[in-house]
């Protein structure tokens, strides 16, 4: 994958819609300048080494224009956790929103049965979000998701295989606008690959940084 320019919901739930074409999911036309600009800082951010992102199919039914983002968290050749990132974009605003603009994720990683079997994983997990968030001094309003935990187990010719569970983030925030009523979308890119780097288990990009709680036992990297 290359490094910065770009799967969700707001569907958090339509983040499997088929998609558009690469990147923009405008409906025809020039998209407007709050849009594009928002998209310019998305392509400029400067993201930790450990994460690669590149532009991916926008979805076309959630907004009049989208554009949309794949990361995933790098080991070598091995993936340790992967996401979508998408923005949304409604010059008339959005009721649900409260405001022009919307950013909906979906994050996922693989984790150890014990992990995912602790009551308090979900409330963890969301925690990593809005902690990461915060930690990057950003405002953001209406935000919505959910987490889940999925285990599987294998049997017959399968049986050899160890039982494996995943956790998934499904969520969605509106970022404050600012001048020109665009919001730091750069900013809230940094936050989301802050918490996909947590979620992968890679320690915070600051020594210093202890917003977010830690979980133990990572499952170990998965190949790509």
């Amino acid at each position: 994958m290359a490094a910065a320019q770009g799967r969700l919901s707001d569907g958090a739930g339509d983040m499997d819609e088929p998609k558009g074409t690469e990147g923009n999911g405008g409906h025809g036309g020039a998209p407007p300048r709050p849009f594009r600009a928002a998209v310019d800082a998305l392509r400029g951010a400067r993201l930790r080494p450990q994460i690669e992102v590149e532009p991916a199919p926008a979805p076309k039914r959630l907004a009049p224009h989208a554009y949309a983002l794949e990361a995933a968290v790098v080991d070598g050749e091995q993936d340790l956790a992967d996401g979508r990132l998408v923005l949304l974009y409604d010059p008339a605003g959005h009721e649900g929103w409260q405001g022009a603009f919307r950013l909906v994720t979906l994050v996922r990683a693989e984790l150890e049965p014990e992990m995912a079997a602790d009551p308090l994983l979900p409330d963890v997990c969301w925690s990593w979000l809005t902690g990461a968030l915060a930690a990057r001094g950003l405002t953001y309003g209406e935000p919505s998701g959910t987490v889940t935990r999925a285990s599987s187990h294998y049997f017959g010719g399968l049986s050899t295989r160890p039982a494996a569970s995943q956790i998934e983030i499904r969520a969605s925030w509106t970022p404050r606008e600012g001048l020109g009523g665009i919001p730091d979308t750069a900013a809230h890119l940094v936050a989301w690959c802050d918490l996909l780097a947590q979620v992968a288990g890679l320690p915070p990009a600051a020594p210093d940084d202890a917003s977010v709680v830690t979980l133990p036992q990572r499952r170990g990297p998965q190949s790509r």
